[in-house]
């Protein structure tokens, strides 16, 4: 995968402007649904917005993980958050659980604020797109 950078634009930080993947036969597109902060049994341990985009990110990381992919693979991010100014208040811990969970690597991302979660307790919910390249044989 490369990053896509145009010539004297500032560098992104945390994100990608753009990535581009060549698909070989064999690699494979995984589409990783909205996320939300609570845990494998549907459960909120938290109400705090970077405690559950921690959540949300190790759930996304467990799906991957059962189609063969990992972080690394991830070309696309999409945060929906509920309240911006939470969102950017948090940055500092959602940038902590972000490098502990999917380490430094940095897709194309983009962060909307939406009037509501289908969810009530949720903060904010994370949609991946990810590229798994082809099994070495």
């Amino acid at each position: 995968m490369n990053n896509l950078q145009p010539p004297g634009w500032l560098a992104p930080r945390g994100y990608a402007n753009g990535i581009m993947t060549e698909m070989t036969v064999g690699s494979r597109l995984l589409f990783v649904g909205g996320q939300i902060g609570w845990n494998g049994q549907q459960q909120f341990e938290t109400d705090d917005f970077a405690e559950q985009a921690g959540q949300a990110l190790k759930n996304i990381v467990a799906v991957l993980k059962e189609g063969g992919a990992g972080p690394e693979h991830i070309t696309r991010m999409t945060w929906y958050v509920c309240d911006k100014s939470e969102y950017v208040n948090a940055l500092r811990d959602v940038g902590r659980h972000y490098r502990e969970v999917i380490g430094r690597h940095f897709p194309a991302m983009t962060a909307v604020e939406v009037a509501g979660l289908v969810e009530d307790r949720a903060r904010v919910e994370i949609e991946v797109t990810a590229v798994v390249p082809a099994p070495v044989v």
